[in-house]
C-alpha cells in the first residue's frame, strides 16, 4: 500500500488501516453502483413515454413535460440540502432515506389514477435520485486513493451516462408491448430489493459532524432555484398560449433569491455551518469542469428531448423504434467510460476533454441540416459520434473538478455537481423546447405544415444547442489535472 493511500485513508479517524476495509469499501461502492444505476435510468425513462402519456391522460406537450420537468426541479431544490446532509448523517441512514423515497415514488407513479397523482410520483422519485448521485461521489472520494480515482469515476461515468441512455430504450420496448404503468410496476421490485440489501449490508464509511442545519437556506435554495427552473420551463409554454404569470417573474424572481442564497452561504461558511460550501468555487479547475459540465447537460438533455420528438413525428418511427435507434450511441458511451478513465489515469484530461468538446459541437452543427427525408442512419451515427463526445468528456471532467478540492469539501462539491447538471439539464431541456416550440408557430402560422414547421422549430433548436456547445471547445481549453491533493492556496 502506498503511503499516499495511507494518509488519504487516515482522513477518516476511524478507519486504523487500509487493509482491514478493502472488501467493505468494494461491498459498499458496488451498492452505491447498483442503486444509483437503477435511480438514474428514471431521469430519461419518460422521454420516450411522452407521447403515450399525452394520448392516454389526455395532456398537452407542454404539461407532458412537467413529468420530466418536476422531476429536475426537485433533483434542483434537493441537492443543494445533500452536501449539508451528507456530512451530518452517516453513509448508512443516508442511503437507506434515498431508496426509501425513491421506492415511495415508484409505487405512487405506478398506481396514479391521474396525471396530478404521477407528477407527485415523480418528485418523490427525484427527491430520492437527488441523494443517491452525491453519496456516490463523495464515498468514492473518500475511500479510493487519488492515483485510481480515473478507473473506479470511469465506473460511476457508466452508471451516469448509460443509465439516462437506455432509458428511453427500456421505455421503447415496454411501451412497445404494456401500458406506461409497467414502466414503474418493472422498476418498483429492483428498488425495493437494493434498499432491502443496502439495509442489511450497507456499512458506515464516514465520520459525520455536527451543525445545525440553517432552515432559511432550505428556503431560499427551494425558491431560487425552483423558481428559476420553472421559469425556464415557462419559457417554452408562453410561446404556445398567453401564460397566467409571464415566466420571467419566476425566472427573475428565482435569480434574485439564488443571489440571497449565495450571500447567506458566504456568510455561514465562516462558521462551518454552510448548507453548500461555495468555497468549492475558489478553486479555478472546479468552477471551469463545472461550468463545461452545465453545458454538456443542456446539450445531452436537449438532445434527448428534440430527437425523439423528431424521429417520432417527423420521421414516423414507433417509440419502439426510436428506442432501438438511441441504444447503440447509449451502450457505446457506457463502453467507454472504463476505458476513458484508464486514459485519463495516465495521460490527464486534455488529450480527451478537447476532441470530446470538438465532436459535441460538430454534432450539434450536423443536426441543425436535418430535412423531413433525412435518412434515419445519419442520425445513428450523429447520435453515436455525439455520446463518443459526451464519454471522452464526463469521466475526466468528474474526477478533475473532485479532485482539485480538498477532501472536507468534497461532499459540498458532489453536491454543487448535481445540483449544475440537474439546473443545466432543465434549462437545457426548456430552452430547446421553446425555441423549437417558438419556431414552428411562427411557421405554422405563415402557413407551413405541421411537418415543416415541426422540422424548422427542432433545427432553430440545435442551432442554438451548436452555439451553446462552442463554450464547451473554449472551457476545455483551460482544464488541467489537479496535482495530487488540492490546489495550493485553498485549504481552509
Amino acid at each position: 500500500m502506498t503511503t499516499e493511500s495511507q494518509t488519504f485513508a487516515d482522513v477518516e479517524q476511524d478507519i486504523p488501516t487500509v487493509e482491514d476495509h478493502s472488501a467493505r469499501n468494494k461491498l459498499v461502492i458496488a451498492l452505491l453502483l447498483v442503486s444509483a444505476f437503477v435511480v438514474i435510468l428514471n431521469e430519461t425513462i419518460m422521454g420516450v413515454a411522452l407521447p403515450h402519456l399525452m394520448a392516454d391522460l389526455d395532456i398537452t406537450a407542454s404539461a407532458a413535460q412537467w413529468l420530466t420537468t418536476a422531476f429536475m426541479l426537485t433533483m434542483a431544490v434537493v441537492i443543494p440540502i445533500t452536501g449539508y446532509l451528507l456530512q451530518r448523517l452517516n453513509t448508512r441512514p443516508v442511503f437507506i432515506l434515498a431508496m426509501s423515497l425513491f421506492s415511495a415514488g415508484t409505487l405512487i407513479s405506478a398506481l396514479a389514477p391521474g396525471f396530478a397523482a404521477l407528477v407527485l410520483g415523480r418528485i418523490v422519485q427525484a427527491s430520492g435520485t437527488a441523494i443517491m448521485m452525491p453519496l456516490l461521489m463523495t464515498t468514492v472520494m473518500t475511500l479510493v486513493p487519488p492515483d485510481s480515482r480515473g478507473r473506479t469515476m470511469g465506473n460511476i461515468s457508466v452508471v451516469i451516462s448509460v443509465a439516462p441512455a437506455i432509458g428511453p430504450t427500456i421505455s421503447g420496448l415496454i411501451l412497445s408491448a404494456l401500458e406506461w404503468r409497467w414502466l414503474f410496476l418493472l422498476v418498483l421490485p429492483i428498488a425495493l430489493g437494493a434498499l432491502t440489501l443496502g439495509a442489511l449490508r450497507m456499512k458506515n464509511v464516514t465520520v459525520p459532524t455536527t451543525a445545525p442545519i440553517d432552515i432559511f437556506s432550505i428556503i431560499l435554495s427551494a425558491i431560487g432555484f425552483g423558481g428559476f427552473v420553472y421559469g425556464l420551463s415557462g419559457l417554452g409554454d408562453a410561446a404556445l398560449r398567453a401564460p397566467v404569470v409571464s415566466p420571467w417573474i419566476p425566472l427573475l424572481t428565482g435569480a434574485v433569491v439564488i443571489a440571497v442564497f449565495v450571500l447567506r452561504q458566504l456568510h455561514l461558511q465562516k462558521q462551518d455551518r454552510a448548507l453548500l460550501d461555495l468555497r468549492t468555487l475558489t478553486t479555478k479547475t472546479f468552477t471551469i469542469a463545472a461550468a463545461m459540465m452545465a453545458i454538456l447537460m443542456m446539450s445531452m438533455f436537449g438532445v434527448f428531448i428534440l430527437l425523439p420528438i423528431y424521429l417520432q413525428n417527423v420521421l414516423g418511427l414507433s417509440t419502439l423504434q426510436t428506442g432501438l435507434l438511441l441504444l447503440p450511441g447509449g451502450l457505446i458511451m457506457g463502453l467507454c467510460a472504463p476505458t476513458v478513465g484508464r486514459l485519463f489515469d495516465k495521460y490527464g484530461p486534455a488529450p480527451l476533454i478537447i476532441p470530446g468538446a470538438i465532436m459535441l459541437s460538430m454534432v450539434m452543427g450536423g443536426l441543425v441540416f436535418i430535412q423531413q427525408d433525412t435518412p434515419f442512419w445519419m442520425l445513428l451515427i450523429a447520435h453515436i459520434v455525439l455520446s463518443i463526445g459526451l464519454a471522452l468528456m464526463f469521466t475526466p471532467l468528474f474526477t478533475v473538478s473532485l479532485g482539485s478540492l480538498p477532501p472536507n469539501l468534497y461532499s459540498h462539491g458532489s453536491a454543487m455537481l448535481g445540483a449544475t447538471q440537474q439546473v443545466a439539464g432543465a434549462a437545457g431541456t426548456a430552452l430547446f423546447v421553446a425555441i423549437m416550440t417558438l419556431r414552428s408557430t411562427s411557421l405554422s402560422a405563415s402557413g407551413a405544415s405541421i411537418l415543416t414547421a415541426t422540422t424548422g422549430g427542432i433545427k432553430a433548436a440545435f442551432l442554438c444547442g451548436t452555439i451553446i456547445s462552442l463554450g464547451a471547445i473554449a472551457a476545455a481549453l483551460f482544464i488541467r489535472k489537479p496535482e495530487h491533493g488540492p490546489e495550493v492556496g485553498h485549504h481552509h
